[in-house]
């Protein structure tokens, strides 16, 4: 009988989290002067660097929905509903607390870099979206998926519109989910595209998975439309713009690096997927069954949350490329060691968080 189980997910989770470290490990370490792409390392390097959060957003969009979907089908989607809606209020509540500085509290200085918002919390927030989108399509994945591609589109070729977005009238602390002038790394725009995109394409999974000849076809599939995204995405909005005299689509295509991107995550997937045979109960995979704990673990470890001193305090744009190189390497590797045996899991996180959120819901009728 054929398995539901996508082994390619965690492998590509697995590529993404440690593109993450060593990512952030050399942006924080590397000196200035090496910052230039005048060095082609620099260029190749900073351009694989680029597919590092497309990947997340999208990976994270598909296994949500593809098991929201696969619940549905047994029944047990409420309980699934649940537990999404509280894996994203905890992914937003470690983005906050990450950026927490302790020292800075007891010294009473609040400091409003606390409000950044980040990864963390954008996929938060996308998690309870893609069930509102599955809510308000009546759980049809046929309609939930036209209604994902159209929402990823236009999440996309609105971007020049709310590109320098500031809102400074409203609220910082949800200004920054909208806008980056507060010093937010990301938005919930573009970035939900991704997501709503990964949904797009764990409806694919659901409906074909156990169709025969599915797995040649997607992965033929992702190449090709990777491939059209990558040199073609540009084309196709000037050819748009031409067409039906809507300027929005000129500019997008002069600032076209969410649909090159896409297809950049989509070729990623077609070269996992079709090496999936090898990777299943793999060291990779079992790494990107990890990956909130590696991110919050190398989170603390460069940026010092909580105490203020991490990595950063001490070789922040100090190191040589080749120091920053085989620091990546020790980092990596140290991170997932920590990870690994320290019983810090993901399970473990969401399992404690899980039970601190239901004493808080029943302390009133406790007390």
């Amino acid at each position: 009988m054929k398995s539901n189980r996508l082994y390619f997910i965690d492998a590509v989770r697995a590529f993404a989290i440690l593109m993450m470290l060593q990512g952030h490990f050399i942006d924080t370490m590397l000196k200035p002067i090496y910052k230039s792409h005048d060095y082609m390392a620099y260029s190749i390097w900073s351009y694989f660097r680029g597919i590092t959060a497309p990947t997340f957003f999208t990976i994270s969009g598909l296994v949500f929905l593809y098991l929201l979907l696969k619940a549905h089908e047994k029944g047990t989607d409420k309980q699934r509903i649940r537990k999404g809606l509280i894996r994203g209020a905890m992914l937003i509540g470690i983005g906050y607390l990450l950026r927490v500085n302790l020292v800075n509290w007891f010294n009473g200085y609040f400091n409003p870099y606390v409000l950044v918002v980040d990864v963390l919390q954008c996929i938060g927030l996308s998690l309870i979206l893609l069930i509102g989108f599955y809510l308000l399509t009546n759980k049809r994945s046929g309609v939930l998926a036209i209604v994902l591609f159209i929402t990823g589109f236009m999440c996309f070729v609105t971007e020049p519109l709310y590109r320098k977005l500031t809102l400074e009238q409203v609220p910082r602390i949800i200004a920054n989910y909208m806008s980056k002038s507060n010093g937010s790394v990301f938005t919930i725009l573009p970035w939900f595209g991704y997501m709503a995109y990964g949904g797009f394409i764990a409806t694919l999974f659901f409906r074909y998975f156990k169709k025969t000849r599915f797995r040649e076809l997607i992965i033929v599939g992702f190449f090709v439309i990777g491939y059209l995204l990558i040199y073609y995405s540009s084309f196709a909005l000037h050819k748009a713009y031409v067409w039906f005299d809507i300027e929005l689509f000129n500019r997008s295509a002069n600032y076209n690096y969410l649909f090159t991107r896409l297809g950049n995550v989509l070729i990623l997937f077609a070269v996992f997927y079709t090496f999936e045979n090898y990777l299943r109960q793999s060291l990779i995979t079992k790494i990107g069954e990890k990956t909130l704990s590696i991110y919050v673990v190398h989170f603390i470890v460069i940026y010092g949350s909580f105490t203020g001193i991490g990595l950063n305090s001490f070789f922040s744009k100090a190191l040589e490329p080749w120091e920053a190189i085989f620091g990546a390497l020790f980092f990596m590797i140290s991170v997932c060691i920590i990870v690994f045996y320290s019983g810090r899991t993901n399970a473990f996180i969401y399992t404690h968080l899980s039970r601190l959120l239901h004493l808080v819901k029943r302390s009133p009728t406790d007390t």
